[in-house]
């Protein structure tokens, strides 16, 4: 439709349409992160590193995660051609920002969980994204194309929730990340039956099989905590601390 933004409009820059929003949907998650960081009272100089990781793993995994699509490894490309021109999958960028961000944890040596100062800022990052989506995918796939629109809606909506209303109630560390993952999860099961992707096995498509293992996993633990009162009870704001080579310095 509008692969670059001088097919938007004439007096814009021949740059990539998707690139570009991708980059704005970056910029706008930053800023919001950095709000909710300041509004948290998060400090620690280590943060900037989990979130480098978590940028990381979403590069490196949106990539790899379509990488294996053949049981003949002759038919797949090679590693270097998927990241470099493979396709990308947003559900593989998310699990690649959590192992990012656990893998950074380790190293930096931070253990305070993180996922409510991601939520709102991957929610408005994913609503910047899908419009590049929607602009740049080609006439003929209106199934699709009409996907994205609904899935625009959806983390609009799920933006709203988050910074409006989610992030003031008294709910466990880390767990409105878990409430956004898990609502995505079960919407992009369903939407993929409109998306127009390749079915793998049983009528469903790869997406769906790897949802059917991910959200009764998410939907069990927020089941089990609220079962256990632990998904409503007030947790007090971590306590910052330097790292190791600061405290020495």
């Amino acid at each position: 439709m509008f692969p670059t933004l001088q097919d938007l409009a004439p007096w814009l820059p021949p740059l990539g349409t998707h690139s570009v929003f991708v980059a704005l949907g970056l910029a706008a998650a930053g800023i919001v992160f950095l709000i909710e960081r300041r509004r948290r009272g998060v400090t620690d100089p280590r943060i900037p590193y989990i979130v480098l990781g978590a940028l990381a793993g979403a590069a490196l995994l949106s990539r790899l995660g379509t990488w294996a699509q053949h049981l003949d490894p002759s038919k797949n490309l090679s590693l270097i051609d998927q990241l470099a021109y493979g396709n990308a999958s947003m559900l593989s960028a998310l699990v690649g920002a959590w192992l990012g961000v656990h893998v950074a944890k380790r190293i930096v040596r931070y253990k305070p969980r993180t996922g409510d100062l991601f939520a709102p800022a991957v929610a408005l990052a994913m609503v910047i994204g899908r419009v590049g989506c929607y602009l740049t995918e080609a006439p003929g796939g209106v199934p699709l194309n009409a996907s994205f629109l609904v899935e625009i809606l959806f983390h609009a909506i799920a933006f709203a929730l988050l910074w409006f209303w989610l992030r003031h109630r008294d709910i466990a560390a880390g767990e409105t990340l878990t409430l956004y993952i898990a609502a995505y999860g079960i919407f992009r099961f369903c939407i993929e039956f409109v998306r127009g992707n390749d079915v793998a096995w049983m009528g469903l498509t790869r997406p769906q099989l790897f949802l059917l293992i991910t959200i009764p996993i998410l939907l069990a633990r927020i089941a089990w905590m609220g079962a256990h009162g632990r998904f409503t009870e007030h947790s007090p704001a971590p306590v910052e601390r330097t790292a190791p080579h600061e405290q020495h310095a």
